[in-house]
């Protein structure tokens, strides 16, 4: 039987998990989990701590090679952030946060430059000021290139850890918004004229495509490496057990709730422009129209402040108690720039709502409570941009990730929204990550066949708006 690694790397923390396919459904098992914390350094402010994400990969790989005959491995992690090559073939060992407040300005300085139409027209990517674009042209005032032969994604910077591929897969480097959605190949010309070293940008490579082998790494060597959606959410989008996708929104819900629908060209119109929808690519030649809007980042950057405090709080327990708190007593936007960066989010959350003459929330349920209301309004109102800009409606949300195990959500997200809400595909990043393997090695024919085997993998729950 064939057996897939899958190793997810989140913002918070990561997982390497091996996955089976048998009578027509997809198991996997958890083999290690580890956070991802990273380091406030003194002078270069946020950074990921690579290194040590690099040996905790290696640990779990290494318990998979005891337990299964692994047929392949395959990487996923967050977007945007990236590693340089060194011309000596060694990997820099510093790694940007995309919270690292050296962004700060560098959007809006870039948009004045170019013009925001010049950008949006080619890549068809929301403005986010952490985008790789943004990150790149930060790295060119301090001299961060030189030296550096090329840079890759983080998904494929491990690859190359693993097994020296030096090439880029398309579904990560369409966020840096330095992507032709239409052509699925660097803007050249932006590039150009952005004055950023053509050199540092690598092939491409589309999920599905094999690799190397693994070299370097004892027991796991000879092991294929295979490209699958690098980029977390195209791994998450491909495990969504639609049946009509033409009339799906899909809520891929974590830390981010990136919530979208899948098409087969991007949409750059005047009126996408319009509602900054992003056209990052999926596998198997879709396109992934989205908006991200802030997730459960929120509440646990509450928890974090309660627990500072000496009150330690539990997400069931929040949940529980918002659920006496009356509706939409407290309203925040939370995609609002204040509640981007780490800490103090009760502070921030307080902040906000005193600017804009709005009640304040005082317990940690009344906080939770306005999370939840907030995020589900924040999802109506991107549904209804969508609606307008595709000229149709959509039928049906289906909600994956971590965040889609909160029924207190998913239930406000069907009252708001007027639509039904399917969940189920709780681990939809692994699930994607290991059936585009599958894909690769041919046990599974395609998309379409992905979707029905996870659908008859996973027990799905139903929400009806009241």
């Amino acid at each position: 039987m064939a057996s897939y690694a899958a190793i997810d790397l989140g913002a918070t923390s990561g997982r390497v998990a091996v996955g089976t396919i048998s009578d027509g459904k997809i198991s996997f098992e958890v083999i290690h989990r580890f956070t991802n914390d990273p380091i406030d350094d003194p002078v270069d402010g946020l950074l990921w701590n690579w290194s040590r994400l690099q040996e905790e990969v290696l640990v779990g790989l290494n318990m998979a090679v005891q337990k299964y005959d692994l047929t392949s491995v395959a990487v996923d992690s967050w977007a945007v952030d990236y590693q340089l090559l060194n011309g000596d073939g060694s990997l820099n060992k510093r790694v940007f946060s995309y919270r690292n407040l050296r962004l700060e300005g560098v959007m809006e300085d870039t948009i004045k430059l170019v013009g925001k139409e010049r950008i949006y027209k080619s890549t068809g990517i929301q403005f986010l000021t952490f985008n790789t674009i943004y990150q790149l042209i930060a790295g060119l005032s301090i001299d961060e290139f030189e030296g550096a032969s090329q840079f890759l994604m983080l998904p494929d910077a491990l690859n190359y850890f693993l097994c020296g591929s030096m090439t880029q897969e398309v579904t990560n480097a369409s966020t840096t918004q330095l992507l032709n959605s239409a052509t699925r190949d660097w803007d050249w010309d932006l590039i150009a004229e952005l004055d950023l070293p053509k050199r540092i940008f690598p092939p491409l490579h589309e999920a599905g495509a094999l690799l190397n082998k693994i070299e370097g790494h004892g027991q796991l060597d000879g092991i294929q490496v295979v490209a699958v959606g690098s980029h977390d959410t195209a791994s998450a989008v491909a495990a969504v057990p639609m049946t009509n996708p033409e009339k799906s929104i899909y809520i891929s819900s974590g830390t981010w709730s990136l919530v979208g629908y899948e098409k087969s060209q991007a949409n750059t119109s005047n009126q996408a422009f319009e509602i900054d929808l992003t056209n990052e690519l999926g596998v198997q030649a879709t396109v992934r129209s989205l908006r991200n809007v802030a997730g459960m980042w929120l509440l646990s950057e509450c928890q974090r402040d309660w627990a500072a405090q000496g009150s330690s709080t539990k997400v069931e327990e929040l949940v529980a108690a918002a659920q006496k708190v009356p509706a939409n007593s407290f309203l925040i936007d939370p995609n609002d720039h204040l509640f981007l960066a780490a800490g103090n989010m009760v502070g921030r959350i307080a902040e906000y709502c005193i600017a804009n003459n709005a009640p304040v929330p005082s317990t940690p349920a009344e906080y939770a409570r306005c999370i939840f209301d907030s995020l589900a309004t924040a999802y109506d109102q991107v549904i209804s941009d969508f609606e307008a800009v595709e000229g149709h409606s959509f039928d049906v949300i289906y909600v994956v990730g971590g965040g889609s195990a909160n029924d207190f959500l998913n239930q406000l997200t069907a009252d708001v929204t007027r639509k039904k809400v399917i969940t189920g595909a709780v681990e939809a990043t692994l699930l994607g990550n290991i059936g585009m393997q599958a894909i690769a090695a041919g046990e599974v024919s395609g998309l379409a066949q992905l979707r029905e085997m996870i659908s008859a993998s996973i027990t799905q729950k139903i929400f009806l708006p009241s």
